[in-house]
């Protein structure tokens, strides 16, 4: 079982609330927008989905 994690880059403003919220640490800024780097380790609670104002990230279960 595990979890996809898609950050959509048009939308993705940069703006970093899934980076701070995110208790795995799935993602860092990579210039200047969220990239899921450790999306292995995502738990699917799904805290980035809800911070995330311009809905750029979708978590779907594998």
């Amino acid at each position: 079982m595990g979890w996809t994690v898609t950050v959509d880059t048009d939308k993705c403003t940069g703006c970093s609330e899934c980076v701070d919220v995110c208790p795995v640490e799935v993602y860092e800024l990579q210039d200047g927008k969220s990239t899921p780097v450790h999306a292995e380790e995502c738990l699917g609670c799904e805290s980035c989905v809800e911070v995330c104002e311009n809905n750029a990230i979708t978590v779907e279960d594998n």
